[in-house]
């Protein structure tokens, strides 16, 4: 019975996202509404995203200095290991989990509020493809999200190389050169076909529970939390699935 539902959700999430293309919102209105989910979701998102990338970054390489024991291993291994985890797994995957928390609990809390308040019954009355309405400025706001992750992916790596020489663990030289050792430019590109799919996972999920939801206020709240822990498991699963065919 729980599978029957399961799938029935998955299908009415993807009808939704058929819905979405299907009758577009004047190009006036929509240009302002997308300049506006711009501000709400990606500048806003902008101040955490370079607090967390920043100490993480230091985190990484000060616990990577601590475990290189043995005077045999190279320095250098600090900064390449700093700048693995961060470009691969740290800056798409793990923003991406807490921007679901950030982002995620904001578009659901914003549309289940007007499904809530019949705002959502008033646009259709309207004539408006409410879908399209508020989910499509949301898709195309969160193109710029490969744009956040590029600036964690900086701050990760320097936030690493000022914990490494100020801390006294390495010298600054070492880390840039472990840096730059074997750096393979494709990794750069996989991490941002992670970012593109999460950001259409970031912008969907949530305004799917958000859309959908019934009840009053009480469940604006637990559709949040719901979007938060579905937008999560998918980001990850899908995390295993891209990192299989794209570097396997």
């Amino acid at each position: 019975m729980m599978l029957i539902r399961y799938l029935s959700q998955i299908g009415k999430y993807f009808l939704m996202l058929k819905e979405i293309f299907n009758k577009q919102t004047k190009w006036p209105v929509m240009k302002n509404l997308i300049l506006k989910e711009i501000d709400d979701l990606i500048i806003d998102s902008l101040g955490i995203v370079c607090f967390i990338s920043f100490f993480i970054g230091g985190v990484v390489a000060i616990q990577t200095a601590l475990n290189l024991t043995n005077p045999l291993i190279p320095k250098y291994l600090i900064g390449f290991a700093t700048r693995q985890s961060v470009i691969l797994e740290f800056a798409p995957t793990f923003i991406s989990v807490i921007m679901a928390g950030k982002m995620g609990s904001y578009i659901t809390s914003s549309i289940g509020t007007m499904r809530v308040t019949e705002q959502i019954d008033a646009l259709e009355v309207m004539g408006v493809n409410s879908v399209n309405y508020l989910v499509f400025p949301k898709i195309i706001a969160l193109l710029m999200y490969p744009f956040v992750i590029g600036i964690s992916m900086f701050l990760g790596v320097f936030g690493g190389w000022l914990a490494c020489a100020y801390g006294g663990f390495s010298t600054g030289a070492d880390f840039i050169m472990g840096a730059q050792k074997d750096f393979i430019p494709f990794h750069i590109t996989y991490a941002f076909i992670k970012t593109l799919i999460f950001a259409l996972l970031l912008a969907t999920i949530p305004a799917f529970h958000g859309y959908y939801m019934k009840g009053g206020a009480l469940e604006v709240g637990k559709a949040s939390t719901t979007a938060f822990i579905w937008t999560s498991v998918t980001i990850i699963l899908l995390n295993y699935i891209l990192t299989q065919l794209l570097l396997g």
